[in-house]
């Protein structure tokens, strides 16, 4: 009788053993997912939580476009034009940083908009409002590209991808700079739409590129424009006087266009044609889709078309 009575105790303690391990699982499960939430701060300095890796991401910019896709992400809007990225050919086209198509983007349902920390302040209410997070960047600067990169590899989850192409970036650019030679290139570097010529001054994205790559800016100490302040007025006794070896010109629309016109432009002053660069017929239109605007990963392919022409005035120098 007592055996019976003891087998009987034993099965009901093995029972409630397995019970109480049973309704323990469900309780792990739940502090695991509430971990998975992060945040990530960007250029604007807001704070954006995250429950997971968005899948849904629309970029206004092409240099967004190129590092998420260099990241190993894929987008459901990207910015309207010509893409250089082909995997991007058939994705719905959403506007620009300057003007957003709210239409094409809220059919794209984005989780996430990467959009600019200035242009784009004034659209927050309105992407939020289409259920969206807003992440802002922007870039002036190399070091603002590898920002971008780190950011986003961090928002993706994908932080060792990230690391990876900040290294290679980083080797390029160490050999890109280790064969400059000693003479800097003197550079009028001018952004142009019809009608209209600007001299990009350093703390732009081309012009720290061209002194990241060997030249020298001449416009170095124009005065800013106040709506441009990384542009100056073209003041064409100072360009004179400093003499450019070279003239590089930049645009988002028609390069040829553009440099047909700043042609135009000179010929009205006759003290053009003695510059250096103009005797030389060193004028040259700069590739829009890396100069025009933020060329994200690529912007090691910018620095090797300026050490290039760097190198080779440099080269005609020195005969």
């Amino acid at each position: 009788m007592m055996s019976k009575s003891f087998t009987l105790i034993f099965i009901l303690t093995t029972l409630l053993l397995f019970g109480c391990s049973d309704t323990s699982s469900p309780q792990k499960e739940s502090t695991t997912s509430a971990n998975d939430t992060y945040s990530i701060t960007d250029f604007a300095d807001r704070t954006i939580e995250l429950e997971h890796a968005p899948e849904r991401i629309a970029a206004l910019s092409n240099g967004e476009m190129d590092i998420i896709y260099a990241l190993g992400g894929e987008l459901v809007g990207r910015p309207n034009g010509v893409s250089h990225v082909e995997a991007t050919n058939d994705v719905t086209q959403i506007g620009s940083t300057h003007e957003i198509d709210l239409e094409q983007l809220t059919l794209a349902q984005p989780d996430v908009v990467l959009g600019h920390a200035q242009m784009n302040l004034k659209d927050i209410g309105t992407i939020e409002g289409l259920g969206a997070e807003f992440v802002l960047t922007q870039a002036q600067s190399i070091e603002d590209i590898q920002n971008q990169i780190q950011l986003f590899g961090e928002m993706l989850q994908k932080e060792d991808k990230a690391a990876e192409l900040l290294a290679t970036m980083d080797e390029q650019i160490k050999q890109i700079q280790a064969n400059q030679p000693e003479h800097k290139t003197r550079v009028l570097l001018v952004y142009g739409a019809p009608g209209t010529y600007m001299a990009a001054l350093p703390n732009s994205l081309s012009g720290h590129l061209l002194e990241v790559a060997g030249g020298e800016n001449i416009a170095s100490d124009f005065e800013q424009l106040e709506a441009y302040p990384q542009y100056a007025q073209l003041n064409t006794e100072r360009v004179i006087e400093a003499n450019p070896e070279y003239i590089l010109l930049m645009s988002h629309g028609n390069s040829e266009e553009v440099k047909k016109g700043f042609l135009k432009e000179m010929e009205q002053n006759a003290t053009w044609n003695n510059l250096e660069a103009v005797k030389q017929g060193r004028i040259e239109v700069l590739p829009s889709d890396l100069f025009g605007s933020n060329p994200g990963t690529r912007v090691t392919e910018a620095l090797e078309i300026l050490a290039q022409l760097f190198a080779e005035t440099s080269g005609h120098s020195a005969q």
